[in-house]
């Protein structure tokens, strides 16, 4: 049996939310007793998602790159339910595959619009709230919480990757934004993390070829990609009450590819 994490009465967001990751991540907190709002740009794929997830899911059509939308979506998802507790800034995209003298500068900004502003576009939103919420007594620490942020990034924000110098940098700011920000919420009792998976089985690795597929692979030392399970595992954790003194930590989920 796995660890059981108990958020009950808790509200999150999680950004990204119709793609297959994000789905698993609300589906693993809705699983712990939370209630989620999925935030995408898909409306389609939005409204199946939150069909799938039932009762506890609800959807929000929004454009993260666009700051008056992502204002207006905050302040309603705060009024609706009058806090919130969690936040997983999952939306991203991966961008041409491509050396960068190849890539078209329209692409690469569109990759930092996505994964990196419109992450921060959402942080600040909500963040900027969440400092003015009541804090929470908890059942695992003396020390009243606000709130957690989790970020999901990728091994190539550390590491960098050959033909994704797009992906790999904006994955590299959320690193640096998800470190600034801890800092910035360390005593208003927010917690602030991020992980680092290695490629999961999702629509984005679907983008690639084979041959860039088993590059990745014969990076990896465990010889496979991370499982969504696997990475709605961690994300549980850091979104709970036991994850209550690791803020501005990067989880490594990589499968041995990067040991720091």
């Amino acid at each position: 049996m796995g660890a059981r994490y108990n958020l009950r009465s808790r509200r999150a967001i999680v950004t990204g939310g119709a793609g297959g990751l994000g789905r698993g991540i609300a589906q693993a907190l809705i699983d712990a007793g939370a209630t989620v709002e999925l935030w995408d740009a898909n409306a389609a794929a939005l409204a199946e998602a939150a069909a799938d997830l039932g009762p506890a899911a609800s959807a929000r059509h929004i454009d993260i790159t666009d700051a008056a939308a992502v204002e207006i979506g905050a302040e309603a998802a705060f009024q609706s339910g009058g806090r919130i507790d969690i936040l997983i800034n999952n939306a991203g995209v991966l961008g041409e595959v491509k050396p960068v003298w190849e890539t078209s500068p329209e692409n690469f900004q569109r990759v930092l619009q996505v994964n990196l502003f419109g992450a921060y576009l959402v942080t600040r939103a909500v963040v900027g709230r969440m400092r003015a919420q009541v804090p929470r007594e908890t059942a695992v620490s003396q020390h009243a919480l606000r709130g957690h942020i989790v970020n999901i990034a990728s091994i190539q924000g550390k590491e960098g990757m050959a033909l994704a110098a797009a992906y790999s940098a904006s994955k590299a700011g959320l690193l640096a934004l998800t470190k600034s920000v801890a800092k910035e919420t360390a005593k208003d009792g927010i917690i602030v993390t991020a992980i680092t998976p290695a490629a999961a089985e999702t629509a984005m690795a679907k983008e690639i070829t084979a041959e860039r597929r088993a590059d990745i692979l014969a990076r990896i030392p465990m010889g496979r990609f991370v499982e969504i399970e696997e990475v709605a595992r961690m994300v549980l954790w850091l979104s709970s009450d036991e994850c209550s003194f690791s803020t501005g930590g990067i989880f490594d989920l990589s499968g041995g590819r990067a040991t720091y």
